[in-house]
């Protein structure tokens, strides 16, 4: 069981990041702006998040469905948080080349970038939910603490795994795009500016 929880909490968090998001496409702007060193602080700033993140949706996933006023103030939250992110990497797209470039010789503090957009990601306590609810639906999930934690880590190594591969391989997607650097800020714009407006849509509903 305790094996299996971790496989399950790693798959499904590695697999819940793969496609374009805020998270994962910062970590490819820090990568090609600082190196990998600095995208790997930023990793495991977001995947700390994650762990909590997880181990808060356990206790949650038992009485959520009582209590449905909790993801609903997350979510309000997050489209007053995310309307911000949006105007600020839509500023960052404007800004010339040579002040990104004097940017990137600034510290960046990637680790503490990462704690604070990972907690800003609503999204991920209900994701975790949903994955709890699923497991235990077949049987596979235990709500005892060995069981718990094994999965809990397995998310966080999950998270961890995907955003080093994003900056791993950042250079070559860079390559092949040509000016993705300059356009990563607009892109997390729109990205951020979306989750907004879903968001706000889902509250209304």
């Amino acid at each position: 069981m305790v094996v299996s929880l971790f496989l399950f909490g790693f798959f499904f968090s590695f697999a819940g990041s793969i496609t374009p998001s805020m998270l994962n496409m910062t970590a490819l702007k820090i990568s090609l702006e600082k190196g990998q060193k600095e995208t790997n602080k930023y990793a495991l700033g977001v995947s700390l998040v994650v762990l909590l993140q997880a181990y808060i949706a356990v206790f949650l996933t038992r009485y959520i469905s009582e209590n449905p006023n909790i993801l609903e103030t997350l979510e309000k939250a997050g489209i007053f948080i995310f309307v911000l992110l949006s105007v600020y990497f839509y500023r960052e797209s404007k800004k010339n080349k040579t002040s990104i470039e004097a940017k990137t010789e600034k510290e960046q503090h990637a680790f503490l970038t990462g704690l604070l957009l990972s907690a800003f990601n609503m999204f991920s306590i209900p994701f975790f939910c949903g994955v709890i609810v699923a497991l235990e639906a077949f049987t596979f999930f235990s709500f005892d603490t060995v069981p718990v934690l094994f999965f809990v880590v397995g998310s966080f190594l999950g998270t961890f795994l995907i955003l080093f591969l994003y900056g791993k391989f950042a250079k070559r997607v860079q390559q092949l795009t040509g000016k993705l650097t300059n356009d990563i800020n607009i892109i997390l714009a729109i990205l951020t500016g979306f989750i907004a407006v879903f968001t706000a849509i889902k509250t209304l509903l």
